[in-house]
């Protein structure tokens, strides 16, 4: 099995693509139509695609992206929970709404802390090449899957900049369809903050 998904499937730019990306990148772009349209069933393309991409990047000694992998497949079980049973502090159903701006900041700090320790611990104890430049996107894609999980509009700002960041990463390991992937995901991001933010503005006004 794993001989076939790593077999070759076509060329790009001089480098090999394999079944394992391709189907990876399709199960991903599944994932990220359903999320704009605040459909539950993304999660569970996304644990598959999370799987089949862990592999991937393992194999290129991506082990950020692929530690990455393996803790998105295990966040899209709380993911679904949480858009089909989550609950906000009040106890009302889970809506597409704003972080608050403590609550921004948190972020933010999070990320940077995340970062700090990610680069630190695979500059450390990884053979990896690029620590700190695979340690920014993966920080980052912690927080953003937090805050899809809570249904909070900011996911989606944070995920433009761990998309950008990752097709330079990508494009660096000749991994060109999976960094066409992310180009395709930054593009998608925007749509989905603005679909988002649409589903806020026609929301019913709480008096």
């Amino acid at each position: 099995m794993s001989d076939t998904l790593f077999a070759t499937a076509f060329s790009l730019w001089g480098a090999p693509t394999t079944w394992l990306e391709v189907l990876a990148f399709a199960l991903a772009l599944g994932m990220v139509a359903c999320n704009i349209r605040v459909i539950h069933w993304g999660w569970p393309l996304a644990a598959i695609s999370s799987l089949l991409y862990g592999l991937l990047f393992a194999r290129y000694r991506l082990y950020g992206e692929a530690s990455l992998q393996v803790f998105f497949a295990a966040m899209a079980a709380w993911g679904w929970w949480q858009w089909l049973r989550g609950t906000t502090a009040s106890g009302a159903a889970l809506t597409v709404r704003h972080l608050s701006p403590s609550g921004r900041q948190t972020a933010l700090l999070s990320a940077a802390v995340l970062w700090l320790l990610i680069g630190l611990l695979l500059d450390h104890f990884t053979d990896s090449d690029v620590p700190w430049l695979d340690a920014f996107p993966t920080a980052l894609s912690i927080v953003a899957q937090v805050l899809l999980g809570r249904k909070l509009l900011e996911n989606w700002p944070f995920w433009m900049v761990v998309n950008l960041s990752s097709v330079g990463l990508f494009v660096y390991k000749a991994l060109w369809l999976t960094a066409l992937l992310y180009l395709v995901f930054t593009f998608l991001s925007l749509v989905g903050w603005r679909a988002w933010q649409t589903l806020i503005e026609r929301a019913p006004k709480v008096p």
